[in-house]
């Protein structure tokens, strides 16, 4: 595997304009100002709770959105609206919700097939049916169900087809959007482990976005911790569980539920004040100040960069007090 980063964001704002009355408008900052890197095989997860930016951000790499600013390389070229087309055969993406992005219409050959069309990647019929029955295999569908449409699978049935879809092109490289949020616990595991035997078949890298830091610590190399738009700390995957440092973290750690009731007794939860401010309403400085304990007034006045803690650990933290 080379060495080196295969994707590498830097400084990337999505800002989207929001109506807020007649003739008026406000600017709301999904994300701002984020960077990170992926290295080849490996899988980054990106965390936080819901409406922080951590979709956006995949959504913004892909270029489904056009970002506000910043760069995207991947693997040495820089990902712009003219370049994304052929790229796209190496970076794919495996929605959030497996029910709304299957074509009700297609059938499971054809929603596998659709991306070895648009690609020409394939010289006769029998090739292309051999790939897709070969996909099919691969995410442990059978190959009766070929002819099958959407509505006749099961949750986790149907995130199979959007992985198989995703991995038709054979990308190093795809952005898992919550891929097990919508799916029951136990259908939630078999998807994680086809997830990581992938990964060791293939090589294939991932950023995987989940608001659940349980999937995500199972599945990560590294973790990145978004608040509000900004990412707040970044860590391999065992630091960052074992040596949480920003107090958000140390509040996310805290509610993973136990299955052990005496642990749970023993355990501080750590119980955030107040309602996380609108992203169009940013508070001034740090954007978790707000809420945090360990405020000061420099954390309202400049914004903390992420900053290394540790002789080359790799551990980041953007924050004045910890």
């Amino acid at each position: 595997m080379p060495n080196g980063n295969l994707l590498e964001v830097k400084n990337l704002k999505q800002y989207f304009t929001v109506k807020t009355g007649l003739l008026k408008t406000a600017s709301l900052k999904a994300v701002d100002d984020v960077s990170f890197s992926v290295g080849y095989g490996e899988t980054l997860g990106l965390v936080g709770e819901s409406g922080c930016g951590k979709t956006t951000v995949g959504r913004s790499i892909m270029r489904l959105y056009e970002p506000t600013g910043g760069t995207v390389v991947f693997d040495g070229k820089e990902v712009t609206a003219q370049s994304i087309m052929p790229l796209r055969r190496e970076m794919q993406m495996v929605f959030q919700d497996p029910y709304s992005s299957l074509n009700p219409r297609m059938t499971v050959e054809d929603i596998i097939g659709e991306p070895l069309d648009v690609h020409k990647l394939y010289s006769s019929k029998k090739e292309r049916r051999d790939k897709i029955l070969g996909l099919m295999e691969l995410v442990g569908l059978n190959a009766e169900h070929a002819t099958r449409y959407a509505h006749e699978f099961s949750g986790g049935q149907r995130q199979r087809i959007g992985i198989a879809r995703a991995l038709a092109v054979n990308p190093k490289f795809i952005i898992c959007d919550e891929p097990v949020s919508a799916l029951d616990v136990s259908i939630q595991a078999q998807v994680i482990n086809m997830f990581e035997d992938l990964k060791e078949k293939l090589g294939v890298a991932y950023l995987f976005i989940a608001h659940d830091l349980l999937v995500v610590h199972h599945i990560s190399d590294r973790i990145a911790v978004m608040y509000l738009g900004k990412i707040v700390e970044i860590a391999p995957a065992g630091e960052l569980n074992g040596n949480p440092i920003h107090p958000y973290t140390l509040s996310l750690l805290s509610a993973v539920p136990i299955p052990d009731p005496k642990t749970v007794r023993k355990k501080n939860r750590i119980i955030l004040e107040g309602d996380v401010p609108s992203p169009m309403r940013m508070p001034s400085g740090c954007p978790f100040r707000t809420r945090c304990r360990y405020a000061t007034e420099q954390c309202a006045i400049e914004c903390p960069a992420l900053t290394e803690r540790g002789a080359g650990s790799g551990h980041m933290v953007a924050c004045w007090n910890r």
